[in-house]
């Protein structure tokens, strides 16, 4: 029985064999950059100026956001296909301007701030003001002109080095890859996806739900010198469990750093 297995089945609980990984790999701890999922999304909205705002003060070290594109071709920081507004009422991203989108304050359940649809021009400001890296998840129809486009912006705005993509869709990742090679390029990564090895064959990092992470996963990728980030843990167990696999990034909707 390897050292690992004895210590989860001598414990027998869920906190004991985390405070067993805990202490295997703690002195991987310091390496591990915590990633604000959709800014600081349990404490704001996901996705808004707020969320972005409240990650820096809380010392995350980047920021994850969902990209949707506007009728009119404005790129704009949303998870779901629709906008919902303080009203109730809808609108669905693709098929409305971003005037249209920017007339009412967004829905927001967890603080008193009036918070309006983001431009992901907005979240790269703030992303480059506190020097942090930018995790870009797209949402939603792109075309290569539209990732090109894209792209292209955050290398203006900020700065591709500090950028990475995240998709599910793994064309989507070839095809942003062949044109911005400097980008770092992650596979979203959850259960019943298949085969993760392709990336691997590929050279791109991953980006996996913690749930299903596991310590032969994040060897084969540190082997090759790829990088691995977990989503989306969000207590004290998941979190200590993601730290003692000793991945690179940690993606959380509380917890700053």
């Amino acid at each position: 029985m390897k050292p690992i297995t004895k210590i989860l089945v001598a414990t027998g609980t869920v906190a004991g064999a985390v405070a067993g990984l805990h202490f295997l790999n703690k002195e991987l701890h310091k390496d591990i950059c915590m990633i604000a999922h959709r800014g600081h999304s349990g404490k704001h909205p996901g996705n808004t100026e707020a969320a972005f705002l409240s990650a820096v003060e809380n010392g995350s070290g980047g920021i994850e956001t969902d990209v949707r594109i506007t009728k009119d071709g404005v790129f704009v920081v949303n998870h779901n296909d629709e906008a919902t507004f303080f009203d109730g009422t809808e609108l669905v991203v693709a098929d409305s301007t971003y005037e249209e989108l920017t007339k009412k304050p967004l829905k927001n359940t967890k603080s008193d701030e009036t918070v309006y649809l983001c431009t992901f021009e907005r979240y790269l400001e703030i992303c480059r003001d506190a020097n942090m890296i930018c995790f870009i998840e797209l949402k939603g129809e792109f075309s290569d002109e539209d990732i090109n486009r894209l792209f292209t912006l955050a290398g203006e705005v900020y700065d591709l080095s500090k950028c990475s993509l995240q998709s599910f869709e793994f064309e989507n990742l070839v095809k942003t890859h062949e044109a911005f090679p400097e980008l770092q390029i992650m596979l979203t990564y959850g259960k019943n996806c298949g085969d993760y090895h392709k990336c691997i064959e590929y050279g791109f990092d991953i980006d996996a739900e913690y749930k299903i992470a596991t310590p032969k996963m994040v060897k084969e990728f540190h082997d090759k010198g790829l990088k691995v980030g977990l989503w989306t843990a969000n207590d004290v167990l998941a979190l200590n469990y993601c730290r003692a696999l000793g991945v690179d990034y940690i993606e959380s909707d509380y917890f700053g750093s």
